[in-house]
């Protein structure tokens, strides 16, 4: 859990450095940058999100078969 933690701490702060570069450099106009950028930051969100949608399921069937009554075979 801790390293899914620490990549999307991470990748959160690696959007937000490339933002800030990103105004800096930009040769577009401020409102197309802004618009470029909210449209990446809402990208980045849904894959953030996805990712722990995706992982959360993963450890919930984890959890689940920790939890149900093993089988022993005994002979």
């Amino acid at each position: 859990m801790r390293r899914v933690f620490s990549f999307l701490l991470g990748a959160v702060a690696g959007s937000l450095v490339g933002a800030v570069i990103a105004l800096l450099l930009a040769p577009a106009s401020g409102v197309n940058t802004r618009e470029q950028l909210r449209e990446r930051a809402i990208s980045i969100r849904n894959e953030v999100q996805s990712a722990a949608s995706a992982r959360r399921a993963d450890l919930e069937q984890q959890l689940t078969q920790l939890r149900s009554p093993r089988k022993h075979n005994f002979q």
